[in-house]
């Protein structure tokens, strides 16, 4: 089991959503510059106030939220 010890979720900060270190970053938005940065580094260079492990734990909170989630994906034709 992990620990998500970076992770923080507050209802009165971004709607509840998960946060970095009680910061306004998001998990989510972790997720989505991993999407558009090639590396962690880069990710911490435009967010200097995150360290390497905070994006190692949002990407591990996502999968461990993620992992018996089973997604019926229907094909059109």
């Amino acid at each position: 089991m992990n620990s998500f010890d970076r992770i923080t979720i507050d209802p009165k900060q971004m709607n509840g959503q998960p946060c970095i270190r009680g910061m306004r970053i998001t998990v989510r938005r972790i997720l989505e510059a991993m999407a558009t940065y090639e590396s962690t580094s880069e990710i911490c260079r435009e967010f200097p106030e995150l360290e390497p492990m905070d994006v190692r734990q949002a990407l591990e909170f996502a999968a461990a939220n993620l992992a018996d989630r089973t997604i019926e994906h229907v094909t059109t034709t």
